[in-house]
């Protein structure tokens, strides 16, 4: 999740991706995405074993922020909002 292009990220994992993200966009839960306004998916992937899902949130969150941007231009440049895509 990102506040705007080259802004604030989040990092999580779900078992729901909609939902969870339509909370972020909602408010639903409070927090750092409602604080810092991280209401934009910008890139995410699927994982079968949620177990392999955490392992890789773990790995991202200690990357520099270089990282985690380059990540997310290689699949999303514009920085598009890929909610509705999930839909």
């Amino acid at each position: 999740m990102a506040s705007r292009r080259m802004g604030t990220l989040y990092i999580g994992v779900t078992n729901d991706i909609s939902r969870r993200v339509w909370e972020h966009k909602n408010g639903v839960i409070k927090g750092f995405t409602s604080r810092y306004k991280a209401y934009m998916l910008v890139w995410y992937e699927y994982y079968e074993d949620i177990t392999d899902a955490i392992a890789c949130e773990k790995r991202m969150k200690e990357w520099n922020r270089a990282w985690k941007v380059r990540a997310i231009e290689e699949v999303n440049p514009s920085w598009d909002d890929l909610y509705e895509t999930l839909l």
